[in-house]
């Protein structure tokens, strides 16, 4: 229940900084292949004993996640770095890193290996430890601290990067900044927990008709919603299918797609 708390709280706060960063309401670590280059990065530990313990396995992921958004934001770059173009390159990463973490799975992981990262994969909260809670947990709130020291430049991005810079904010220093804090954010959860989508795509659209763009108040009250829902995924994953626990991942995609369905539409008719 705590690592399931800290993991909605970090999700969507990764997701309310990488919409204002990109001013692009579909940013989100699952869609922009952060989520996938860190599984490949956690299984590469995992699996090819590149490093040992929970903080090797979050390094692992942290690398992976970083290498996978540079390859996002670059090919995004060079098709004109439009927001579709950033969803299309995040698409592309995702299936890359995905593709990438399979062949390690299937070419060097035993039968025991294999099942066991294939239910992580999916996003699983079953083998929580101690120890991931409390990384997690001080990972999670540092990132929340910063982002909420950058509260206001974010606020700025709303009119775009030439008036942010205008206003006084360093652009590229604070992108690169918010970047690396919200990857290191993702990987660290995807390490403790597996790939979780649409927690970060979806809770700071509710968030923002609660409480308004400003990241003030955004920011908490997403991390807020994002740690009360998935507390509450992870009671319906070990109780709809009991004995057996269906992965928190494939729930989340359950509850998520018809909820952003419903704000994507309530969006369209406002504007």
């Amino acid at each position: 229940a705590a690592l399931a708390a800290i993991c909605g709280a970090g999700l969507g706060v990764c997701g309310a900084v990488l919409q204002s960063l990109l001013r692009n309401p579909l940013a989100d670590p699952f869609l922009l292949g952060v989520s996938a280059g860190a599984s490949t990065g956690a299984v590469s530990v995992v699996v090819l004993g590149l490093g040992a313990g929970a903080v090797g396995l979050t390094a692992g992921a942290f690398a992976g996640a970083l290498i996978a958004f540079a390859l996002v934001m670059l090919l995004a770059t060079a098709a004109g770095g439009a927001a579709g173009h950033m969803v299309l390159a995040g698409v592309a990463g995702t299936q890359l890193f995905s593709a990438l973490t399979s062949y390690i799975v299937i070419t060097s992981a035993d039968a025991d290996q294999t099942r066991g990262v294939l239910f992580w994969l999916l996003g699983s909260l079953s083998g929580a430890r101690w120890d991931d809670v409390l990384l997690a947990g001080v990972v999670c709130a540092v990132c929340l601290v910063l982002c909420l020291a950058k509260a206001g430049s974010l606020d700025a991005f709303a009119f775009g990067q030439d008036a942010a810079a205008a206003l006084g904010v360093h652009v590229g220093r604070l992108r690169a900044l918010l970047l690396v804090v919200t990857a290191l954010l993702a990987a660290t959860l995807v390490a403790a927990a597996g790939a979780i989508g649409f927690v970060g795509l979806v809770l700071p659209q509710a968030a923002r008709l609660l409480v308004g763009p400003r990241h003030r108040a955004l920011l908490p009250v997403t991390a807020v919603l994002g740690a009360i829902l998935l507390v509450w995924v992870d009671v319906l994953a070990t109780t709809i299918a009991a004995p057996q626990e269906v992965p928190v991942g494939v729930v989340t995609a359950l509850v998520g797609v018809p909820a952003f369905a419903v704000l994507l539409v309530r969006r369209g008719r406002v504007s």
